[in-house]
């Protein structure tokens, strides 16, 4: 296609994932308590083979045709990257040193539990024939359990902020959590995809870069970042020439991490946590936030749910399968962070609100597995696997998380109304810098 065919398809694509993304989150919201993340998330995956693509394939095909993804898929970065960021913006770094230990333990033992799991099952999975081709033991353990260990980082952040979660230590405690669960499942498919013939240097690449990078901002970031955050403060608002600067730290933040093989979310996120507090952070939320969440965001979900086909798991057997992967992921990961938040001092209704969250996977599972899929490492019916557990765990973490902790909570006057807190739309720009 050339460059004026690729416009004409691109407003098109954008005006049709807008609308049924809208439209399926106000459903999800209304008919079935979700928050609008998880609808969008569902509209991606109806936009995708699974749905438009069964009913009306030529329509689907006309719509989404194969040059065009590669321009989705940019957008789709940038969108999700800086929706990290403004999450970042928000992030209360005094409730992550006072609840560091507890984000650690819940981390790697929401880590190693999944992986005690992929210990146990990817032998009898490659057995099956879902693994592909020169696929051994180690390389699928470790595919399977970096797949089943990783939380939906993104999806999280939407759900703990249109929860009412965003001022309280239980959402700073889960999302930091998330954080260092997802860099190390990241870092676990380097590994993976270093001993499938990327060689060790992509491996080491992810570690040290990042580690590098992360060390950086945590400690010179905020020094060098101080004077953008006093000329904000002379202005008395955040000018154009502001927030091109904001911006560039961004893409510049998202680039080092998409350079270095981790991803761009997390060098959005870094940055917006070290960023500068008061008018800087409030006003770049304000100006920032309705373009990601409503344009760019719905681009990263439908871009995935473009590549997802539910229609593979279709018999008898591979439907048992994909209940022992299912229970095997919701028990060892909402289990163990359970079980580590109980023992580093958490209640217990906190300990199953943060095991709750911790289980959605969304489409950060559904990234990792597309890559697997990609690079030859998991086969269609295994990825179909992945993507129907990844789905059912997203859509039981929020009511899971209002049965055992939400609704006690907002009882007793600990967390708002729903009614109040669950525009996702507003509440980012709600949430204190």
């Amino acid at each position: 296609m050339t460059a004026a065919e690729l416009s004409v398809v691109f407003f098109l694509q954008m005006f049709v994932i807008i609308a049924v993304s809208r439209l399926v989150g106000w459903l999800a919201k209304k008919y079935l308590g979700q928050p609008q993340v998880v609808g969008e998330m569902i509209a991606g995956v109806l936009l995708g083979p699974s749905l438009f693509g069964l009913l009306a394939p030529d329509i689907q095909h006309m719509l989404f045709p194969k040059d065009s993804k590669s321009v989705l898929y940019v957008g789709a970065q940038m969108g999700v990257g800086l929706y990290m960021f403004l999450v970042g913006l928000g992030f209360q770094a005094d409730h992550f040193k006072s609840n560091a230990k507890s984000a650690a333990a819940v981390s790697l033992s929401g880590m190693a539990a999944p992986f005690l799991v992929a210990v146990a099952i990817a032998p009898w999975l490659l057995s099956l024939g879902l693994f592909g081709k020169g696929i051994d033991t180690f390389q699928a353990t470790l595919f399977m359990g970096a797949a089943i260990s990783i939380t939906a980082f993104p999806m999280l952040a939407r759900i703990i902020h249109e929860r009412g979660l965003s001022k309280t230590p239980l959402g700073t405690l889960s999302l930091s959590a998330g954080a260092i669960d997802d860099a190390g499942a990241w870092t676990v498919l380097a590994i993976v995809l270093a001993t499938f013939g990327g060689g060790p240097a992509v491996a080491i690449k992810a570690i040290v870069g990042g580690a590098v990078f992360v060390a950086f901002m945590v400690t010179l970031g905020p020094k060098l970042l101080a004077p953008l955050g006093r000329w904000a403060e002379r202005e008395g608002k955040v000018t154009p020439n502001i927030l091109g600067v904001v911006v560039m730290l961004f893409m510049l933040s998202a680039w080092a991490m998409d350079a270095v093989g981790i991803h761009a979310v997390f060098g959005g996120f870094i940055l917006g946590t070290v960023l500068p507090r008061g008018v800087l952070s409030r006003e770049v939320k304000k100006q920032l936030e309705p373009f990601a969440v409503v344009l760019l965001l719905p681009m990263f979900f439908t871009f995935s749910g473009l590549h997802t086909q539910l229609t593979m798991v279709n018999s008898v057997s591979l439907v048992a399968v994909t209940l022992v992967i299912l229970a095997g992921s919701i028990l060892a990961k909402g289990g163990a962070c359970w079980a580590a938040a109980r023992l580093t001092g958490q209640d217990n209704a906190t300990a199953c609100g943060i095991g709750a969250l911790m289980n959605a996977r969304g489409l950060m599972e559904l990234i990792i597995i597309n890559i697997g899929l990609q690079k030859g490492i998991i086969g269609p019916a295994l990825f179909s696997m992945l993507v129907l557990m990844a789905i059912i765990t997203t859509l039981m973490a929020s009511p899971l998380f209002e049965i055992l902790y939400g609704k006690a909570a907002r009882a007793r006057g600990e967390l708002g109304a729903l009614d109040e807190s669950d525009d996702e739309d507003s509440e980012l720009a709600r949430a204190p810098a």
